[in-house]
């Protein structure tokens, strides 16, 4: 949630080694909170009582389901980030990670067996 501490949201980060969460309001998606974001608070040196609301990136990118990987692939490659949620007909699914994308590349493209 945005009301969450900051602090406490990037322990949980940690230690589900995740490079970013969804910021939910209800059901529906209210943001994105990344590394960046949180390397952005650290550099400004945001208080100890600093919300994931004050840092995450309000509005962010996001694709449906459906669409292609390569589409995927140009929105976080033209956007610079690294992360984009994916709804299923308005409804938060998921994230893709530009890690993702690389290992449905590399699968594509490497050799078959014979």
């Amino acid at each position: 949630p945005a009301d969450e501490r900051l602090a406490d949201a990037a322990k949980r980060m940690v230690e589900r080694g995740v490079g970013a969460v969804l910021v939910l309001d209800g059901e529906k998606l209210d943001g994105i909170l990344t590394e960046r974001d949180l390397m952005k608070a650290v550099a400004a040196g945001y208080s100890e009582d600093a919300k994931v609301a004050d840092w995450m990136t309000r509005h962010p990118e996001t694709i449906e389901a459906d669409d292609s990987t390569e589409h995927a692939a140009a929105l976080m490659i033209h956007g610079g980030f690294r992360h984009l949620p994916v709804l299923d007909e308005g409804r938060v699914a998921g994230i893709v990670s530009i890690r993702d994308l690389m290992r449905v590349a590399l699968e594509d493209s490497s050799p078959r067996g014979v």
